[in-house]
């Protein structure tokens, strides 16, 4: 039996210019140049003013800076949707220069440029021409360039021997055994750099020291250690050394340092990325005579407006005296674009806005921490006191620190960096967990590494300290810093 009944739901919906304001918070510095030129590209109502006359003045988003205190009643993510425009509203509210957008930060034009990449050849071009000068068969010289190409980045040679003969038989049409490819393995594990095409740990270190001055001593016990004691010289056992090798310390000393001078990844070395990350901050914190500074990156102020012509044509189009099906298709194709125009460089500039007002709360948050670079100065801060303080959704908050970047007289630091527990010490103050990680740091820096601090040790140094922290909660930080537990710090 089929039965009717109203219900009511309340639901939140973001409409589709405040999706746009959020997928453009989160973009960084770096990926916005791309951003725009994409939108730019689809959208011909939309300009690069920054590319048209320099003459024309500028328009109502003139001065980021000056705006900052209008911040208030416009950048929360609930308040990013844009009204519907009307013809008339539309019409009385633009005009050629009403959505440029211009700010000048000081930074120099060079910021804009993209670092030049050196043109260098690769690992596998340099195999790849070291082959080449060795007479070889045909068959030897093919096996040659498929062991090459399927090396991995680090220089190792993971593929199965038998998975190359099929690849071989398959895709090249050559028959070859497995000593065929052995023997040409051997023969490119002679090439530069050394412990090239090995085909684990043990093999890469031994490569390299065969490499080595096959008559001194010291070299002959590293590569007894390495081909038959590398477990326990990974683990750091080297009383079992002694005694395996019949070795004293000192003479210990001297083995495990030459094997520790070796390279654990030859590919790694020679290898050349042709895209590599940059980091470009998003904001520029100064110290001038004790007053920081705050600047916005001018990448995230592109001079944007909307298109004169595009404007001119939808006035021409709307003043038509008949409309037939075709012109009213064309007329609402260039509202479309108008508007969408009008929504984008609303959208760049609350990022503009969010993003300042967001890095400003941050650091006279941290004021002290900004003025000295001192760790053990940074507060207790969760995204809650930044999005209580600037009144801001938390996700808003997370999407600036998880994505920006900030550059101070002491270093470049992701945001998401200035945010960490608090911490009660014996006196009831709270402290922020990165002063206990300081401490912790600063304490295995200057231990005995011939005899490490254990976790247990450094908890009771931190109580002396003030800080009454489990063990458990140590070995948390300690790991956090990616710093080994005592048995691996030790040194002979």
């Amino acid at each position: 039996m089929l039965k009717q009944h109203l219900q009511q739901k309340l639901l939140q919906k973001l409409s589709p210019q405040q999706i746009q304001f959020i997928k453009l918070l989160q973009v960084p510095t770096v990926a916005l140049d791309t951003r725009i030129k994409e939108e730019l590209e689809e959208n011909p109502a939309l300009e690069d003013s920054s590319l048209m006359s320099l003459d024309e003045p500028k328009g109502e988003y003139d001065d980021l800076q000056d705006d900052k205190e209008d911040f208030e009643s416009k950048d929360s993510l609930e308040d990013t949707g844009l009204d519907e425009f009307n013809v008339e509203d539309y019409l009385q509210e633009d005009n050629a220069n009403d959505y440029s957008t211009s700010y000048n930060n000081g930074d120099d034009e060079e910021d804009k440029k993209e670092t030049p990449i050196a043109i260098e050849s690769t690992f596998f071009e340099s195999l790849q021409q070291q082959l080449d000068l060795v007479p070889l068969s045909d068959q030897d010289f093919i096996i040659g360039k498929q062991i090459i190409g399927s090396l991995d980045d680090d220089g190792y040679l993971r593929r199965p021997i038998t998975s190359m003969i099929d690849d071989l038989a398959f895709s090249q049409n050559v028959m070859v055994e497995e000593e065929d490819v052995l023997e040409m393995l051997k023969l490119i594990q002679n090439f530069d750099p050394p412990g090239i095409a090995a085909r684990d740990l043990q093999e890469c270190l031994a490569l390299q020291l065969k490499r080595k001055d096959a008559t001194n001593p010291l070299i002959k016990k590293a590569i007894e250690i390495v081909e038959h004691h590398l477990d326990e010289f990974t683990r750091k056992h080297y009383d079992k050394l002694e005694k395996s090798i019949g070795l004293n310390s000192e003479e210990l000393k001297e083995v495990v340092a030459e094997i520790l001078r070796l390279n654990p990844k030859p590919g790694d070395s020679n290898q050349v990325t042709t895209k590599q990350l940059q980091i470009i901050p998003d904001f520029h914190i100064s110290n001038n005579d004790g007053v920081l500074i705050l600047t916005l990156n001018a990448r995230n102020a592109p001079e944007l407006r909307v298109s004169r012509s595009y404007m001119d044509m939808f006035e021409h189009y709307d003043k038509a005296a008949q409309k037939d099906k075709k012109l009213k298709e064309a007329v609402q194709f260039v509202k479309q674009k108008l508007d969408s125009a009008k929504w984008f460089i609303d959208a760049i500039k609350q990022r503009q806005q969010t993003l300042l007002k967001t890095m400003n709360a941050i650091m006279h948050y941290q004021y002290d921490y900004f003025l000295t670079g001192d760790e053990r100065k940074m507060r207790p801060m969760i995204l809650k006191d930044i999005a209580d303080k600037i009144g801001m959704d938390i996700s808003t908050v997370s999407r600036v620190a998880n994505s920006k970047y900030v550059q101070t007289e002491f270093g470049t630091f992701l945001l998401k960096s200035f945010f960490s527990e608090a911490i009660q010490t014996e006196s009831g103050e709270e402290v922020s967990n990165k002063e206990v990680k300081k401490i912790l740091e600063d304490c295995i820096g200057k231990e005995d590494k011939r005899k490490p601090l254990a976790d247990e040790r450094l908890t009771e140094i931190l109580k002396e300290h003030g800080y009454n922290i489990a063990r458990r909660t140590v070995a948390k930080y300690r790991e956090q810093m990616n710093i080994p537990v005592a048995r691996l710090r030790k040194e002979l």
